[in-house]
């Protein structure tokens, strides 16, 4: 007589389960065929029937029918499978990382993805993947300064404390100068690339046609900003801009002005001496500019007006200015203080530190 199988039952709730396997839409398709499987046996189906209903074989039908016996919904999912043993393992990954540290190939300046593969006698696809993984991007480049002021503290903080609690009766400026503007004439456009995107486009050869200076000045708590251009960037030419920004600011406020330490802004104590006392100077410490703050809204100049542009003359480079510094004050906002001092003790000098 033909052996038959011992009848299979399960909870509502299982069964619930299952049918919501089989009619899913977006779940695997392995996992749908056995709930399917499942749901023919527990009509009380044979094993046979249950295999020509579904296209699977009998060997298989009976597979996910013990397992469901056995382990229910659990055992409808694939068992953890040692799979084929790596061959780039820990070992490969930290041997990409001690060759970093070591001198790159002769006629290279760096390391990059097919050297390295190279001198370990790997696939150039296995290095990209630990490189990716890592977090590692050998073509990127970033600059640091760490300022060797001894009183880089005290000057730090006297800056920092104009922007975030300055006196009372009394305006922060922010000063400086953007030296050297190119009046560059270079046509550009749009073209359509291999890949069928669209990208701006400069031509590759360019005229000059002659350099501004700009001395900008930023008011801390407002963010307005005055600016003027000059052919030069003399002492001379430095106090005519402060006389210029002072004649329109408040007589009775005390003023503070940041700056870096450029030679046009020390050696001023006559010029100061005739504001009895009403003008400060208050200076960053060396190598330390980018805690001026004007130096973020010539960051936005360059970005928005500058970058990319074409000047047929310094006219058209010196309108372009004075409408960006124009645009800025029609509505004036201030920077929100967030940088923070960089500490020796930050910059990992290898790799391996800096991955463990």
């Amino acid at each position: 007589m033909p052996r038959h199988a011992s009848p299979l039952e399960c909870l509502s709730e299982t069964r619930d389960e299952l049918i919501a396997i089989s009619r899913s839409r977006t779940g695997e398709v392995r996992m749908v065929e056995r709930a399917r499987i499942v749901l023919a046996c527990l009509e009380g189906k044979e094993i046979q029937q249950v295999a020509q209903q579904v296209g699977a074989s009998v060997p298989t039908v009976s597979k996910w029918r013990s397992r469901f016996a056995h382990d229910g919904i659990r055992g409808l999912r694939d068992r953890a499978r040692s799979g084929k043993p790596p061959t780039y393992d820990a070992a490969f990954r930290d041997r990409v990382l001690a060759l970093l540290e070591q001198t790159p190939p002769a006629g290279q300046a760096q390391w990059d993805g097919p050297a390295v593969a190279k001198r370990l006698g790997a696939s150039v696809h296995a290095v990209w993947r630990v490189l990716r993984r890592e977090g590692i991007y050998l073509q990127r480049l970033r600059t640091w300064c760490v300022s060797t002021d001894p009183e880089f503290a005290t000057k730090a903080a006297e800056v920092v404390g104009l922007y975030l609690n300055p006196p009372l009766n009394a305006l922060a400026l922010s000063v400086d100068e953007k030296p050297s503007i190119q009046a560059i004439q270079r046509p550009s456009g749009y073209v359509e690339t291999d890949s069928g995107a669209i990208v701006r486009a400069m031509k590759s050869t360019y005229k000059r046609n002659g350099t501004l200076n700009l001395f900008a000045a930023l008011e801390i708590a407002s963010g307005q900003v005055f600016a003027q251009t000059t052919e030069q960037k003399k002492r001379e030419d430095f106090r005519r801009f402060l006389d210029a920004v002072l004649a329109e600011l408040p007589t009775d406020k005390e003023i503070h002005v940041i700056l870096d330490n450029y030679c046009t802004h020390k050696r001023n104590a006559d010029w100061l001496d005739k504001y009895q006392g009403r003008v400060q100077f208050h200076f960053t410490p060396t190598s330390a500019s980018w805690l001026n703050q004007v130096e973020i809204w010539f960051g936005l100049l360059t970005r928005k007006a500058l970058r990319g542009a074409s000047f047929a003359n310094k006219d058209q480079l010196r309108s372009a200015i004075e409408s960006f510094v124009t645009n800025t004050n029609q509505h004036p906002k201030p920077f929100h203080w967030r940088k923070r001092e960089v500490k020796g003790s930050q910059l990992r000098n290898t790799i391996v530190n800096l991955r463990n």
